[in-house]
């Protein structure tokens, strides 16, 4: 799916370097073989929720947010990682194990970063479901993981 790996493409840019321009933005991506318009670009920083942070020298870069907002609408960014277990393929879906009483938070993390990938979770008391959207490879959501929660995978080889 060219839309999925463009926006991995893009916050894998935006985390590694510092980038001030859509333009700019614009040519890494074609760098890596992925051609989109300059509208296109700008839906896909929207939906990211990219924005834009002093870079130190007087300009802005462009960057992801760190931090998600609950329902009361307070920032806070969560230290969800250790409480993960294993992660499971099963069918193109994806189970995650979580410590007992650690499901339900950690999905309403992974829902509220509102990734394209992920069409939703399912929790239990120790169990995540996670449901990719049609034509989202598990290797996308792996890395979507990745993202949105660094670190996830070396804590799971840590812990077994």
């Amino acid at each position: 799916m060219q839309k999925t790996k463009r926006l991995l493409a893009i916050e894998k840019i935006i985390t590694e370097e510092k980038i001030t321009t859509q333009e700019e933005l614009l040519k890494k991506l074609k760098g890596k073989g992925i051609d989109c318009t300059q509208a296109t670009l700008s839906r896909n920083l929207r939906q990211l929720g990219v924005g834009r942070i002093p870079a130190g020298n007087g300009g802005y870069k462009y960057s992801l947010p760190e931090k998600i907002r609950n329902s009361e609408g307070i920032s806070f960014k969560p230290n969800i990682v250790p409480v993960i277990r294993d992660i499971v393929e099963a069918k193109g879906l994806m189970v995650i194990k979580t410590i007992p009483g650690n499901a339900s938070n950690t999905a309403f993390f992974i829902d509220g970063t509102g990734r394209y990938e992920i069409a939703g979770t399912i929790a239990g008391d120790d169990t995540i479901l996670i449901i990719p959207r049609d034509g989202v490879t598990i290797q996308q959501v792996h890395t979507c993981l990745e993202i949105i929660l660094p670190g996830i995978h070396e804590q799971i080889k840590t812990s077994k």
